[in-house]
């Protein structure tokens, strides 16, 4: 395994995406580093939910190679690929809980799904995650119905972190929430990066998530990466869409980030 091989978490190469005669991902590269936040931002329908549906399998390609943690997605034998499977966590967008399970039941979905354990341990387990993402053991015995927007975004996230991933996919996860919370979410996804050394995977159009916690943006336009790198460098790009987008009627928010 080569240096890029060792500090990359997700390498995509020439990858092309499609609906019928829609192509929405054309020939797009990117590399996500290991241990690092990066977000990926672009036009709405632009294609970013179908990149990160595409590298976790939801949706087919036509073309192009992904490679998760070094293993050749597609490529791989199927043990490989069920293996690098348990080595992500996902939070889709509105949290998608199960309405009919309790919050401990969701959290405990994917350890019922891919280890076997005691009910007991996989109690204790579901209490300690909720517990890691700021929410109460007793917060466990509800259900999707009764909880905020918050508290769901953060079980949701609780259910991701389940199997100890390497690889955290979040799919617009300040959506809905109010500044104050979206603030709060924010702060606990650097400190779980940073507690943790997780890589995270975020498709967001939040403007202030994209300035207080990745470390590198991505910018998805006309099916491609066309901007990448320190939110100070995508201040500075020159192609039309990202200018649009980092310095319309809300860019004064945008400052880079003073280390």
């Amino acid at each position: 395994m080569d240096d890029l091989e060792r500090s990359s978490a997700i390498r995509v190469t020439d990858l092309i995406v499609g609906f019928g005669r829609q192509v929405v991902l054309n020939e797009l590269c990117l590399e996500v580093r290991r241990g690092e936040i990066l977000g990926l931002v672009g036009a709405s329908g632009g294609g970013k939910s179908v990149l990160m549906r595409t590298i976790i399998g939801l949706i087919p390609r036509r073309s192009g190679t992904i490679e998760v943690m070094g293993i050749p997605l597609g490529r791989a034998d199927e043990r490989a690929t069920q293996d690098v499977a348990t080595r992500w966590g996902i939070l889709f967008q509105q949290g998608a809980l199960f309405s009919s399970l309790t919050v401990k039941q969701n959290v405990q979905f994917p350890l019922r799904e891919n280890l076997q354990m005691s009910p007991g341990l996989m109690d204790e387990i579901a209490i300690a995650k909720l517990e890691m993402v700021g929410l109460r053991a007793e917060d466990g015995d509800k259900f999707p119905a009764e909880l905020s927007g918050g508290m769901t975004k953060r079980a949701a996230l609780a259910r991701a972190l389940a199997l100890d991933p390497a690889i955290v996919f979040l799919d617009e996860p300040t959506s809905g929430l109010d500044p104050i919370s979206a603030g709060d979410f924010d702060a606990l996804i650097k400190t779980l990066q940073q507690t943790l050394g997780l890589t995270v995977f975020m498709v967001t159009h939040d403007l202030a998530s994209l300035n207080t916690v990745c470390d590198r943006v991505a910018a998805l336009a006309d099916g491609k990466i066309v901007a990448i790198g320190p939110m100070s460098d995508l201040l500075r790009s020159e192609h039309p869409w990202v200018k649009a987008y980092f310095h319309g009627k809300r860019s004064q928010m945008l400052q880079p980030k003073v280390s």
